[in-house]
């Protein structure tokens, strides 16, 4: 009897030692506390962090919980334990659970913020990284490489998380599977919240990548599900898929700018996806490379991407490819997906001498598409022979192709602000159901009878990936943290890429002082915030051109991106290379309509002779700059100068309120000089300066013209050379009383035009009487000397 009281004792003794381990609550003040505490812990404990701020901590959760007992490490209050400074956490062990925490404005200096291990032997299995935000973590140096969730081990998930404002190199979320214990990892992702992320530049911008190059042919086995992404432009690709069997479903695109890519690996799963673009011209959908990939029951709006950034990209495939390259297309099954007002579908997508193999052993099936805007519905940039076409239905005002579409009439009725195609569609029903066809569509329904599209006809439920509920269940208030930064002066010495990597560390305000010598560039540069770039030499010596061993050409030195402000002084931008670069400087990109600022001073702009519709400054549709500003420059041998004319709209659009352009010489350009163009007269605008130039050898055609400034308001031409361009009938057309042209010098060259009281006087027809031809420097007896002309001193002051 006493044995079995003592037996039953012991059990009772166990069976409450074992409660309160699972319930112990620990409040942790200290780093040092914390330390002390979790290397303590047991199956069920929960460390809480006490409300405040938490800065250069190093949080180390390695422990071992079990699936019904984990060990939790939370906030006192979700949000109220704020993380910052140079802090760090790692999560290793198994069943370890992170919550209620907030990543806020810190400066990290370690590779990754938040990793899902403690060192190259220790792991996470069966851990979790839930309820918590990271915002605006970034180093101050925006070219240092940081990861803000590295994924290691097995079985791991980050779920209802808030992830905005990451603007340095490096992805925000990875999945490794660098080694055997992270093959088949199975890790879940869902319910996060992907915030803005501008655009970086370069590449390294993803949001999420599975995998890379090196690894992509090992199985991961992740699934991303339930998650938004809004905003997400750091670059084209939104999610890099790099590895095998993982699964993309009930995501949330919102205009953000790139794609989910699947770059490398095979057996992608792509389902029930709704991808928002509302018309932006850079967002796109999903772009395919490899082999047994799954693209169905997707839902895209308003996509409006081109090539790579179109709603559907199929790729097409290099010969023999290497890892990090393009594998072709094989096995592909695009089906039951619905495109509404979205840019055409692309196939064959990038074929150039090095992709050569088009898609093979592929469906395109049962997809739905409809336009209001009679936009193209494909492209086929290469043959489309190896992809089989079935039952993909057309509503749109557009011609197609019967081999590979049907055209169809949908009766749409409107769910909330979706497009829904109703009962009264019998047409969709003759939909072809194949061997891999969706039991189910978007909404997760069963298909009671088969339809094309992502949709049952007359369907009432909106889409999981829109209903989703994602990011923590507190609402972080992120606001970009206000960093005064003092302007510095970055002194760069010549090479290759010295200048792209100095450019990378800028910040708005700083002077890049370019030591004299080559610049060899490799790829294309942006402007962002307020730079300028000088050569520390009045007299140049500073000369930027492109890498002669260059794979891929570069179409632009410099973009001046939407919002910026660049300053180029004492430097020569050479376009002569292997294959001549198109544009010196280029405005942002399409309908990035922000105001920009350019300012060119004593620069040397030559050789940019592509004449496939290349120029030395390009503003493309959509833009517009307050001042584009020119002076003391020589632009020289290209085949068009400024151009600023691709706005087509009749509302009156243009791409600049003052372009103004002094001092400066146009010598032996193939078409025109200046193209300044505002389309239409209803809105008024514009504002065209031109004094003390030289307009030598400019598209000397007779239907040629040196100024084009059609409906720009005011114009006026002071001060100016005309020569050389003899078979041109009108160099200028002046229209209005607010258009002028005096004190000018014309020889060999072409006559005015002036109607509507536009205002011409003071003009010489003489020969100029160069002392310096090459520097267009006037010798004592030239008529652009007042003593010799009665008129002005028309005289240059050209540095070179």
């Amino acid at each position: 009897m006493k044995l079995k009281f003592s037996y039953l004792f012991l059990l009772f003794t166990q069976i409450n030692i074992a409660l309160f381990s699972q319930t112990q609550k620990t409040i942790v003040e200290t780093i040092d506390q914390f330390n002390n505490a979790i290397k303590n812990a047991i199956p069920g404990n929960t460390i809480i962090l006490k409300n405040g701020i938490w800065k250069d901590v190093q949080l180390n959760v390695n422990g071992i919980g079990t699936k019904e007992a984990p060990i939790t490490i939370t906030a006192e209050k979700e949000g109220e334990v704020i993380i910052t400074g140079n802090s760090k956490l790692t999560i290793s062990g198994k069943y370890m659970v992170v919550s209620g925490l907030w990543f806020k404005d810190g400066v990290p200096i370690d590779k990754e913020v938040i990793s899902f291990k403690k060192d190259s032997k220790t792991f996470a299995y069966n851990c979790r990284l839930t309820n918590c935000t990271i915002s605006n973590y970034n180093p101050t140096d925006k070219s240092i490489e940081t990861h803000w969730v590295d994924m290691w081990g097995k079985n791991n998930r980050v779920d209802h998380n808030n992830f905005t404002g990451k603007t340095n190199e490096g992805t925000t979320l990875v999945v490794w599977l660098k080694g055997e214990e992270h093959i088949e990892n199975n890790h879940l992702i869902d319910h996060n919240f992907f915030g803005e992320r501008p655009e970086l530049g370069v590449n390294g911008g993803e949001t999420i990548r599975i995998g890379t190059s090196e690894n992509s042919m090992k199985s991961s086995k992740s699934t991303v599900e339930y998650n938004i992404f809004k905003h997400c432009n750091g670059e084209i690709e939104i999610i890099s898929n790099k590895s095998c069997d993982n699964i993309y479903r009930n995501n949330l695109f919102l205009e953000s700018e790139g794609t989910l890519t699947l770059r490398h690996g095979n057996r992608a799963l792509v389902e029930n996806n709704v991808f928002v673009g509302n018309n932006n011209p850079r967002v796109g959908g999903i772009r395919i490379i490899g082999e047994d990939h799954t693209v169905q029951n997707n839902l895209l709006i308003g996509i409006s991407g081109d090539d790579y950034r179109a709603p559907i990209v199929v790729m097409n495939g290099v010969q023999n490819s290497p890892l990090n390259r393009y594998f072709q297309v094989k096995n592909a099954t695009i089906q039951n997906n619905t495109l509404i007002n979205c840019n055409a579908v692309q196939f064959g997508a990038g074929k150039d001498n090095e992709k050569t193999l088009a898609p093979i052993n592929s469906v395109f099936a049962n997809n739905l598409i409809t336009n209001t805007n009679s936009g193209k519905i494909y492209n086929a940039n290469d043959v489309i022979s190896g992809i089989t076409f079935t039952s993909n239905f057309v509503d749109a005002d557009v011609e197609i192709d019967g081999n590979y579409f049907t055209k169809v009439i949908v009766d749409w009725e409107m769910l909330g602000s979706l497009p829904m195609p109703s009962e009264n569609n019998n047409l969709l029903k003759s939909a072809i159901k194949i061997a891999t066809s969706p039991v189910v569509d978007i909404t997760n329904s069963a298909r009671t009878y088969f339809v094309a599209g992502a949709f049952n006809l007359g369907n009432k439920l909106i889409p999981e990936a829109i209903n989703a509920i994602a990011g923590p269940t507190w609402k972080p208030l992120i606001e970009e943290p206000t960093l005064v930064k003092k302007a510095q002066t970055l002194v760069v010495d010549p090479g290759v890429e010295t200048l792209s990597k100095a450019l990378k560390k800028a910040n708005s305000g700083d002077v890049l002082l370019l030591n004299p010598g080559i610049y060899l560039v490799d790829k294309s540069m942006k402007i962002n915030g307020n730079i300028s770039i000088i050569g520390k030499n009045e007299g140049n010596g500073v000369e930027i051109k492109a890498n002669e061993n260059l794979e891929k050409p570069i179409s632009y030195f410099f973009r001046v991106t939407q919002g910026a402000s660049f300053t180029m002084k004492n430097i020569m931008l050479n376009g002569d290379a292997k294959e001549v670069v198109k544009y010196a400087v280029v405005s942002p990109d399409e309908n990035e309509s922000e105001i920009y600022n350019l300012s060119i001073d004593n620069c040397q702009l030559v050789n940019f002779t592509n004449k496939n519709g290349g120029s030395v400054f390009k503003a493309y549709i959509g833009t517009m700059a307050d001042t584009i500003n020119i002076k003391n420059t020589l632009i020289s041998d290209a085949y068009r100068g400024l151009n600023l004319s691709y706005e087509k709209d009749p509302l009156g659009k243009y791409n600049a309120k003052n372009l103004i352009v002094h001092n400066t010489v146009f010598k032996n350009i193939d078409e025109f000089a200046i193209n300044y163009y505002k389309s239409g007269s209803t809105v008024d605008g514009g504002n065209l300066r031109v004094t003390n130039c030289v307009f030598s050898k400019v598209y000397n055609q007779e239907k040629g013209y040196a100024i084009k400034n059609k409906n720009i308001d005011n114009v006026s031409i002071v001060n100016s050379v005309f020569e050389g361009s003899y078979q041109v009938k009108n160099f200028v057309n002046l229209s209005g009383t607010s258009n002028s042209i005096s004190n000018c010098l014309i020889y060999d060259n072409g006559s005015i035009k002036t109607s509507n009281n536009a205002i011409m006087e003071n003009i010489a027809f003489k020969n100029p009487k160069w002392e310096d031809k090459k520097l267009f420097i006037p010798s004592d007896k030239s008529p652009l000397l007042k003593e010799n002309n009665g008129i002005a001193n028309i005289g240059l002051q050209l540095k070179q």
